[in-house]
């Protein structure tokens, strides 16, 4: 049993309010209830719910606290056949109108699992609430209306657990359009459908809950969830707070060098000739000694994460493009219209948007993750690009994001970026940390002239001289002369590391960033795989700095994530055939390279 699924063993070995504690066998019961709900979809028996069971489970429904003990809930019993079949058609098809949108191995992993029991289970339940009732003037609504749904939510907490408690499974689904739904159920216009639950006796709990089994997401850890007295300072009660990136360093372990062996050994058993797959038997021997395992799990689900910001430097005049195309790419992203999006769907891969640092304000919308530190950088001729806490910050946010889409069930993750003029900053962080020539490390960027490109070269050695960067010191580094994106990117590296996850690196801008990471955590290199070779020259530069060889080299130079995308089948692939090739053994062929490839 995991950290999040522990309930405390010995309760009498804590202090407690003897009197109005309860006894330690109940205390005990009560986080094992809370430990073992699950969400279940499977296994339901046939076997009718007892009136006085069903019960007492809606009455401890019933029983939730409520601002301003409003009571907002209703709850609809539904046992007819003929009524779940039109409910459960419903859902269908708003679950296949959502696996048609996922990408492909999202859609795949989705099409495994089993998303609802409407007829399966004897009875269903229908959460409703009521946003009017308790009158105009009910306690503790009169800023935060919408604490009338919360307080419905935890009358379906309380129904989960006493169903629990009953030996009664529960599966809650949300695939319905809100008033179709309430339109079958004959719910007045006012009320709301909460939650549509599925109750039944079933077979067994399993240990861990369905989607974190089946590997679409796994739990969050409780250390991520709590922060001391303001967000973001985590610490659980009783102890100190941390620091996040430092615990994210403090992570991160060379790779595996047992598996790495068995994977090495494995690729020399294979059905084919030794070393045939070339530089794809290392990148199989890389992804064992990350996971710690041979063979590795597949790289997929996969999401490119293109963290977006703006550059003070951009007044400098480095580049042809105004400012505000920083802005209308990332709506381009978010609306499905960048080649990041035609390759991540060629490649089944789920595109995320950070807003990291863009000048210009973007409304929300789904895909798009809000994270802004501030509004561009300054312009690093003038001054530090960014304060050490915005740099410390943005790292943080990179690693958090790393987590989370691990956590959302992504087992690769690929580097993004967008942000006009980040190839000058690019260019001045690779010279920082690996002490190359500007006039080497620099290239065109989008395509400019030779005028531009000299201004641009002679604005990196200003920066360089002015603050005179430390590449010991990288949180320096990327605060004097780095984007926002850079620290992100670096950041999410980190996390990627820390969670022995793969991660493809893009062209010129991931290049700098790795950098940074590397230098914070070498051993964060190990979970690194270079996408591509940037045509822009200070890639190279950043490649041979970090010793990584890129899987493709086509003379792109556009970033956004697109030669990372164009590598990721190539890392699976290397992954698959280390899992699925047959060795000489298990085919019963001859082990000898002239008798198997006709070469000698």
């Amino acid at each position: 049993m995991d950290e999040q699924n522990a309930y405390p063993a010995e309760q009498n070995a804590y202090p407690v309010d003897e009197q109005n504690a309860y006894p330690a066998e109940q205390r005990d019961a009560i986080y094992r209830v809370i430990a073992e709900r699950r969400d279940v979809r499977r296994g339901f028996r046939p076997d009718p719910v007892p009136a006085d069971v069903l019960g007492r489970v809606l009455a401890a429904a019933h029983q939730a606290p409520s601002v301003g003990f409003s009571q907002p809930w209703d709850f609809v019993v539904i046992t007819d056949r003929a009524r779940r079949e039109r409910i459960a058609a419903l859902a269908r098809r708003h679950a296949g109108e959502f696996a048609d949108g996922l990408p492909a191995a999202r859609a795949r992993a989705f099409d495994r699992l089993k998303i609802e029991s409407i007829l399966d289970t004897p009875v269903n339940i229908v959460v409703s609430c009521d946003r009017t009732r308790g009158g105009r003037h009910t306690l503790g609504r009169h800023v935060q209306p919408q604490t009338a749904e919360f307080s419905s939510v935890l009358a379906v907490a309380n129904l989960w657990l006493a169903a629990r408690a009953e030996g009664l499974g529960v599966g809650w689904v949300s695939f319905f359009d809100e008033r179709e739904l309430a339109a079958e159920l004959g719910l007045p216009a006012h009320l709301e459908v909460i939650a549509y639950l599925c109750l039944g006796y079933v077979t067994g709990f399993a240990a861990e809950p369905e989607l974190a089994t089946a590997g679409w997401a796994r739990r969050r850890p409780v250390s991520w969830a709590v922060h001391a007295e303001e967000f973001g300072r985590r610490g659980l009660p009783g102890e100190e707070p941390v620091d996040p990136l430092a615990d994210v360093i403090a992570a991160i372990t060379p790779p595996d060098p047992a598996a790495m062996t068995a994977a090495a050994e494995r690729q020399d058993r294979m059905t084919k000739p030794r070393g045939s797959l070339g530089v794809l038997e290392e990148v199989s021997v890389r992804l064992a000694g990350l996971a710690g395992t041979c063979p590795p799990p597949l790289p997929e689900p996969a999401c490119v994460a293109v963290f977006a910001a703006d550059h003070g430097v951009h007044a400098q005049g480095v580049s042809p493009w105004p400012q505000e195309v920083t802005a209308q790419m990332v709506a381009n992203f978010l609306a499905g219209g960048a080649v990041v999006n035609a390759f991540a769907a060629q490649v089944g891969a789920e595109v995320t948007v950070v807003d990291i640092g863009v000048a210009a304000p973007l409304e929300p919308v789904p895909g798009l993750l809000p994270r802004k530190i501030a509004p561009s950088t300054a312009d690093f001729t003038a001054g530090p690009a960014m304060t050490r806490d915005q740099a410390l910050a943005a790292l943080t946010a990179g690693t958090e994001i790393a987590r989370d889409l691990v956590a959302a069930g992504n087992k690769c993750l690929i580097t993004g970026d967008m942000g006009i003029a980040n190839t000058t900053a690019s260019a001045a962080l690779i010279c920082a940390f690996t002490g190359a020539d500007p006039a080497e490390a620099t290239g065109r960027g989008t395509g400019i002239d030779a005028v531009t490109y000299a201004r641009k070269i002679e604005v990196i050695c200003r920066g360089l001289s002015r603050h005179q960067p430390d590449p010991a010191d990288p949180v320096g580094v990327l605060a004097a002369l780095g984007g926002f994106e850079h620290a992100g990117l670096a950041g999410f590296i980190l996390g990627a590391a820390a969670l022995r996850t793969p991660v493809i690196l893009d062209g010129v801008i991931a290049g700098a960033a790795a950098l940074a990471a590397a230098a914070l955590a070498p051993d964060a290199v190990a979970a690194c795989f270079a996408g591509h070779r940037s045509a822009e020259p200070g890639h190279a530069i950043a490649l041979d700095h970090l010793g990584l060889r890129p899987l493709v080299d086509l003379g792109l130079r556009l970033g956004e994530g697109t030669g990372a995308l164009l590598a990721l089948p190539l890392v699976q692939s290397a992954a698959r055939a280390l899992r699925d090739v047959a060795t000489f053994d298990s085919a019963g062929v001859t082990d000898k390279s002239s008798d198997i490839s006709g070469q000698t």
